[in-house]
């Protein structure tokens, strides 16, 4: 049986064969009822582009590189959804590393991209070597998604406004009366605009700040929780960095005999699906991961058409999630959690 062409495709949908080639490559130049209808009809007729005759005609791999600042964080997925969303959509194919990793081993991170002849890279996270990457960038097309490093040459940024998404949870905390307010605090250019979010809005109601630091994991969060809440002014409220480190500040909690909300409510920061299980339903700042993912694969694409020009920063706007975990300051705020039995946290080095 003869494979579908692009002609068909054309045919089918009533356009022109070039038309096709840029619904195909994610161009933003085509209309949404013409882009639609090369669509369904690629989907109708089956049509899967030949990738070795487009790799050698465009001059082009049809892959993307991604540098994943740490695989382990559930906040990526949602953001590498939205990526591979439309990078799908114009043909191109993902080709991932762990940054971690190769920082261990002391590797150059992009060089094995440049190897592979990628068409481009989308650093996720924070920046591994921010001068490399600015020799990368000379040679082909970068974006950073989700992180807030300096803008380097022709080096797009897309991430989200972590200032307004931690005045989000704040100014929430605020609002249910709580006026001793923590916060657990991470590392990097993301943990310093989340934490200045969270001064800023206890600055506008004349409160204290009480921060005690984090590495942005569970374990870290814990830790720092058990020192906040062992305290004789004990906050009413806490909240954390990201969502790993809130599940460390709720385990805490539970172990120094807390109820969350009645005696303490938590925040988290970026909706990651550890925040919609269930048993943990944590109330959180949606960080638009999908939506970053997406804006950082159109603007690798504009790149690709030579419509970008100097880096650019694009932020999204983030909302509040509410769930179980805040609720109303408590009466007994200011009770000693020493006078609550409790199993005691065990700390280990």
């Amino acid at each position: 049986m003869r494979q579908p062409t692009i002609r068909d495709v054309a045919e089918r949908a009533g356009v022109s064969k070039s038309l096709v080639s840029l619904v195909l490559r994610g161009s933003g130049q085509v209309r949404p009822e013409k882009r639609d209808a090369v669509l369904r009809a690629v989907r109708e007729l089956g049509y899967r582009p030949n990738a070795a005759a487009r790799t050698l005609s465009e001059r082009r791999s049809r892959t993307v590189g991604v540098l994943l600042h740490d695989l382990r964080n559930p906040w990526f997925v949602e953001l590498l959804d939205g990526l591979n969303c439309l990078l799908h959509t114009a043909g191109l194919h993902m080709l991932l590393s762990d940054a971690r990793l190769g920082r261990r081993a002391g590797h150059d991170l992009a060089e094995p991209f440049l190897d592979l002849g990628v068409d481009g890279l989308v650093v996720v996270g924070t920046l591994p070597d921010p001068a490399g990457l600015a020799r990368v960038a000379e040679r082909l097309p970068v974006v950073v998604a989700g992180a807030r490093e300096p803008v380097l040459p022709g080096v797009d940024v897309v991430a989200g406004d972590d200032e307004q998404g931690a005045r989000l949870a704040v100014e929430h905390l605020i609002g249910l009366g709580h006026r001793r307010i923590a916060h657990v605090g991470g590392h990097g250019a993301v943990g310093e605009l989340r934490r200045n979010g969270y001064a800023s809005a206890l600055a506008a109601h004349g409160l204290e700040q009480l921060v005690e630091r984090g590495d942005l994991t569970e374990e870290g969060g814990y830790r720092a929780t058990v020192r906040l809440l062992s305290r004789p002014d004990r906050p009413t409220a806490v909240f954390a960095v990201n969502d790993m480190t809130a599940v460390g500040v709720l385990t805490a909690a539970a172990e120094l005999g807390l109820n969350v909300p009645r005696d303490v409510s938590v925040a988290g920061y970026d909706n990651t699906s550890i925040s919609r299980l269930r048993h943990v339903w944590l109330t959180t700042a949606d960080n638009a991961g999908h939506e970053v993912g997406r804006r950082a694969a159109r603007c690798l694409l504009e790149r690709f058409e030579g419509q970008a020009g100097a880096g650019r920063i694009q932020l999204t706007a983030p909302h509040l999630e509410v769930r179980g975990t805040t609720g109303r300051c408590p009466a007994t705020a200011g009770e000693d959690v020493r006078d609550r039995p409790r199993n005691g946290p065990k700390l280990t080095d």
